[in-house]
């Protein structure tokens, strides 16, 4: 009888042993960890992979960019993106890590904007403004996927007429490829069936040097832009677009990015909490100029971000505080990674002599963004 128990439990063991394990990705990510339902709809990981070893990690709750893994100037391959080792901490603490951002990136002044002859109240959710679309903004929904191949993922969101208080029924893809020269191209879509405004972006918080334990302050920043929109101390701009020459605000000439970060004798450094203001870019929707340039001198990882956007808000991670624990049980602190998101400028809808950002029915909302990595030697 003895000799059965210990049979079967040999058995056992080697049935253990032999069980399939689950696919983990290159970035050390368990699929199986972002699988579950929210309100109703379906979460999950999907992978994109090109044939030059680079990989790019999504899930399809807020549209997040997980993890994004790159080759080094040593041959190794490095994960240069924030974010969270399982879906349940993207659900249950509050982040904008990696999300598709909308119905609009960045503030709107108190909340509050006109169209057409009437004031729509938005929530208020960032002293007094509405950031990112509101507290239920679509960083906290779920998109459907639908993976065409290997290296492209399209991403599709139905917003309610309502939805957080915007006007009409939007339908608003984004599209993500994966390209053979290690460049993640996203393309945003929308339409609506009342005039309404929209304004997208990607918020992933890089850090090429592939250790967020390690601040991004020794990172490389040029952004081609001779001009940029102050912000008052509850971060909202002022109106104004002025000259980034001979402030702390020109990366024209590349320099650290905390070379002159810690300048709060610089109002709006110090308004800022750091950078966390928008650059009127040069490029004027040439997506074919670089409108920024982020390098690692430890990695030389070189990411170059492309747009058709007349602006990018470069967010230095000033309020990361140490509190929240990311992937791989690393704790981000203040400053842990730079954000490059491209944008038309923050309350637009109040401040009419910008870029406009409605959308009218019959029309199509479209944007994109180019995150291309390389290596510098």
């Amino acid at each position: 009888m003895k000799n059965h128990i210990f049979l079967a439990g040999v058995a056992a063991f080697m049935l253990a042993s032999c069980a399939p394990k689950p696919d983990v990705t290159l970035s050390g990510l368990n699929p199986m960890n972002f699988q579950t339902t929210v309100n109703g709809e379906t979460t999950a990981l999907y992978t994109l992979k090109n044939q030059s070893g680079m990989e790019v990690c999504i899930t399809n709750f807020g549209g997040r960019i997980v993890s994004i893994m790159v080759p080094d100037k040593n041959g190794g391959m490095q994960d240069v993106v924030l974010g969270f080792d399982s879906i349940a901490d993207y659900i249950n603490v509050p982040s904008d890590f990696g999300a598709s951002i909308g119905r609009y990136a960045n503030r709107i002044n108190q909340g509050k904007f006109v169209l057409d002859g009437d004031t729509i109240q938005l929530p208020q959710n960032n002293f007094g403004h509405c950031l990112h679309g509101g507290p239920q903004g679509w960083q906290y929904q779920v998109y459907e996927a639908n993976q065409i191949d290997g290296t492209t993922l399209e991403l599709t969101r139905v917003s309610p007429d309502g939805d957080q208080n915007f006007p009409g029924n939007v339908t608003a893809k984004v599209l993500f490829k994966l390209t053979e020269d290690n460049a993640i191209d996203i393309k945003y879509s929308a339409t609506t069936d009342k005039k309404t405004i929209i304004n997208m972006t990607n918020h992933s918080y890089f850090n090429l040097s592939g250790n967020p334990a390690q601040p991004a302050t020794d990172h490389i920043l040029y952004v081609n832009a001779d001009a940029y929109t102050p912000v008052d101390s509850t971060f909202m701009t002022t109106g104004e677009v002025l000259p980034v020459k001979d402030t702390p605000m020109d990366f024209n000439t590349p320099k650290p990015v905390g070379q002159d970060i810690d300048k709060y004798d610089f109002v709006q450094l110090k308004n800022g909490n750091g950078y966390d203001h928008n650059w009127v870019l040069n490029t004027k929707g040439d997506i074919k100029q670089v409108a920024a340039r982020l390098t690692s001198p430890a990695t030389g990882i070189v990411l170059e971000v492309y747009t058709n956007e007349p602006g990018v808000q470069v967010y230095t991670g000033n309020f990361l505080d140490g509190t929240v624990t990311g992937k791989k049980g690393i704790v981000y602190n203040q400053r842990a990674s730079v954000c490059l998101e491209t944008q038309h400028y923050p309350d637009s809808p109040n401040k009419p002599e910008w870029p406009s950002v409605v959308l009218e029915p019959g029309q199509t909302y479209n944007s994109e963004c180019i995150f291309k990595f390389s290596v510098e030697k």
